[in-house]
């Protein structure tokens, strides 16, 4: 007996509906990156190993897929390498290439190998698959796509403004309720230069994170166990206590930060996105949260994420400012600012709260009843004709029963079905029946196009 066919572990297939549901919302951040000006591009799905190494830390160069080189990749290799049986040595010697672990890295190759084609500022978006040989989990694939939007070339604050609308403009047409939650590196920056602890800055922002849950004092006792002076954490009070809305946030910390060059850079820079953004008029809020640190190795600016509001799920959305993207591959000096959706994350907050629209999820509109060889004749031109008007149309392959044809058309959940036969080709028409509410009529092919065309499928 043949063994049952599998997928590799932390991969997925997709059904017709969960790609109808997955290309609604590719199709949504699509054309909203393309109303901003935005620029499709896409980079291969193999990058050479001389690429991706070195550019996620230790831990990532562990979890890069590497592909073995074509032919006898171990023709290189001697027998001393193969008894030693080092991973690393021996990848590097019968690997070149490896699948690509973000789109960020291969963003910042693209820039390097096109910059004599490329107009500065660059507004780039890409929506790919990458691969990660991470242990697979619930909601951690190792295949899943990233849907990134970067403005390379310009240090303009007017690009994380655009940005912000992007995110609010996206969420709003998916029908989500979100909150995008800013914060900037250099604030972060200047509340550990000013308490005179440089160096524990993610230790104060994971235990701040904590205050609605555990309160103030077991914060600072947080504090304390990560070895933080009292001094410091009398400091940090105004900053854990910290309420409000924006601007009053803004005003107690730039009076914390007064001392610190950097700091008060970063106030100025976020006063500055959320001020131009009232302006703007957001349909979701945003707050200013100084435990957002994500990407503090890799950001220089603004950092951005977004939750959903009406369903527990974690950041669905995240980005920011950072300084030298191109530095990696000898051309320093090329600033920019980049978001990313979690596809597979909005995915699952559509489903849980149920916000497909109907005529996102149905294919087929009508199905045409095959009774045979003379009366397929006459529907073929009809079903030509509603697939003009932009009607999803099928007409069934086989002469089968009625009912087996009926129940297809249940099964897809098409909503219309015309059928035809002796009574109606004399007429001229077809029977056209909604199969929603069951009514049908006869009708000729324009009132048939019309009816399809006019009916509300939300």
């Amino acid at each position: 007996m043949a063994q049952k066919p599998n997928i590799p572990k932390g991969t997925r297939d997709f059904s017709p509906e969960e790609m109808a549901k997955r290309n609604y919302i590719f199709d949504t951040i699509r054309s909203v990156y393309a109303l901003y000006g935005f620029q499709q591009i896409e980079t291969p799905a193999m990058e050479t190993l001389q690429t991706l190494m070195g550019k996620y830390g230790e831990e990532g160069d562990k979890l890069l897929f590497k592909v073995l080189n074509s032919g006898d990749f171990l023709s290189k290799v001697s027998d001393e390498e193969l008894k030693d049986g080092n991973p690393l040595h021996l990848a590097a010697r019968i690997c070149e290439k490896g699948l690509r672990y973000d789109l960020t890295v291969p963003f910042a190759r693209y820039v390097v190998m096109h910059r004599d084609e490329l107009q500065l500022p660059f507004k780039r978006y890409q929506i790919q698959p990458v691969w990660r040989a991470d242990r697979p989990q619930r909601g951690r694939y190792r295949e899943f796509y990233q849907c990134d939007a970067d403005v390379v070339g310009s240090d303009s604050l007017l690009n994380e403004v655009e940005l912000m609308q992007i995110i609010d403009t996206v969420f709003t047409r998916l029908g989500v309720n979100v909150q995008i939650k800013i914060n900037n590196r250099k604030i972060l920056t200047g509340i550990a230069e000013v308490i005179g602890e440089a160096d524990k800055i993610v230790d104060i922002t994971v235990a701040i994170d904590k205050l609605d849950k555990i309160g103030l004092e077991n914060v600072n006792e947080e504090l304390r166990n990560d070895g933080i002076s009292e001094s410091a954490i009398e400091k940090l009070q105004p900053i854990i206590q910290l309420s409000g809305d924006n601007d009053q946030k803004l005003n107690v910390i730039r009076e914390v930060l007064k001392d610190s060059e950097t700091g008060l850079k970063g106030v100025e820079e976020t006063a500055f996105i959320l001020d131009t953004l009232k302006t703007v008029g957001l349909k979701n809020e945003m707050q200013l949260d100084l435990t957002l640190a994500r990407g503090l190795n890799y950001y220089t600016g603004a950092i951005f994420e977004v939750k959903a509001l009406d369903t527990p799920m974690g950041s669905i959305t995240g980005g920011g400012r950072y300084d030298n993207l191109t530095g990696i591959f000898g051309m320093p000096g090329i600033s920019g600012v980049g978001i990313s959706f979690g596809a597979d994350r909005i995915y699952d907050v559509l489903n849980a709260l149920d916000l497909y629209p109907k005529e996102a999820v149905t294919s087929t509109q009508l199905l045409f009843v095959n009774f045979g060889a003379k009366e397929t004749a006459y529907c073929l031109p009809l079903v030509a004709k509603a697939r003009e008007a932009g009607i999803r149309t099928e007409i069934y392959p086989d002469s089968s029963k009625m009912k087996k044809q009926m129940s297809y058309a249940n099964a897809k959940a098409i909503q219309f079905v015309a059928i035809a036969g002796e009574n109606e080709i004399a007429e001229g028409k077809v029977t056209l029946k909604n199969m929603t509410t069951g009514e049908q009529q006869m009708v000729d092919a324009d009132e048939m196009v019309k009816i399809c065309k006019s009916t509300d499928l939300h």
